[in-house]
């Protein structure tokens, strides 16, 4: 369940209100008593993604495991930046 913030018309304080995304905007003020609650607009809550399974090489074969590290030592681009041009034959230059 969502937290929501409101704030008084009437008071300008503003409170949190954990409810059920189906419930109803509350409307009366807990400091002041008034029926001026508005709810706000919040950012809302980033999704967290924690342990493994949530990226696309979590699930990589051994032999893709294997090919990657016998490839990693060679051929990499070495652009420079300022030209980015690179060096090596078939290398593409990096895109910004």
């Amino acid at each position: 369940m969502p937290t929501y913030e409101y704030e008084c018309g009437a008071c300008k304080q503003r409170h949190e209100a954990f409810q059920s995304m189906t419930e109803k905007p509350l409307k009366k003020c807990p400091a002041c008593g008034k029926s001026q609650l508005t709810r706000l607009i919040g950012a809302g809550a980033g999704f967290l993604f924690k342990g493994s399974g949530f990226y696309s090489t979590d699930y990589r074969s051994d032999s893709y495991k294997e090919a990657a590290k016998s490839d990693a030592g060679g051929g990499a681009c070495q652009a420079d930046p300022a030209t980015e041009s690179c060096a090596a034959p078939k290398c593409q230059p990096p895109e910004v």
